[in-house]
């Protein structure tokens, strides 16, 4: 298998690099919806946030937990992974493929904050500072590490329609 880890900040565009491989019929999972699944089926339900919580299950089943639920999912010969946050993550996943692609989705502390609060999603920063502190904690998962030693880096600074262009010019280079 050949898989593609994508990461980046949040707000970076990832979800725009899912929905060009998508459209290339590369099939993928995100991380985070992993998260979200877990935490929503918790009964008696969580008393904290998305982000507490998924920070409360790498503390008690290690850093690569998410990765490692991830995993059952992935079948094809060519794969995509969204989300990941730790080198142990991307240690977890390296066994599963013959070759592993790390691509990072850059784009900027402002544009990444407006993606945040107009996708209105229910883990959306109410203020800059909440913006901070996740930003703060993903860090301090090591998901920067990963970032500065991606393969690949993708910016998103310009028109979605370049991102968009760019993200699919990078996945047909990775699909051959």
């Amino acid at each position: 298998m050949r898989l593609i880890i994508v990461t980046g900040m949040p707000g970076a565009g990832k979800e725009e690099f899912l929905k060009v491989a998508e459209e290339m019929g590369i099939p993928f999972l995100r991380m985070g919806d992993i998260v979200r699944e877990t935490y929503h089926s918790r009964d008696p339900p969580c008393d904290v946030s998305i982000g507490e919580f998924a920070e409360a299950e790498r503390r008690k089943h290690g850093y690569d937990i998410w990765a490692k639920r991830s995993t059952e999912r992935m079948k094809h010969n060519l794969f995509l992974v969204d989300g990941c946050r730790s080198a142990d993550e991307v240690k977890a996943f390296r066994p599963l493929a013959d070759e592993v692609t790390v691509v990072a989705i850059h784009s900027s502390t402002g544009a990444r904050y407006e993606r945040l609060v107009k996708r209105k999603r229910d883990d959306a920063p109410s203020n800059i500072k909440e913006f901070e502190e996740r930003d703060e904690r993903e860090m301090g998962w090591g998901l920067a590490k990963i970032i500065a030693l991606a393969d690949i880096t993708v910016p998103n600074e310009s028109s979605l329609e370049e991102f968009r262009a760019l993200s699919k010019s990078v996945l047909e280079r990775l699909r051959k």
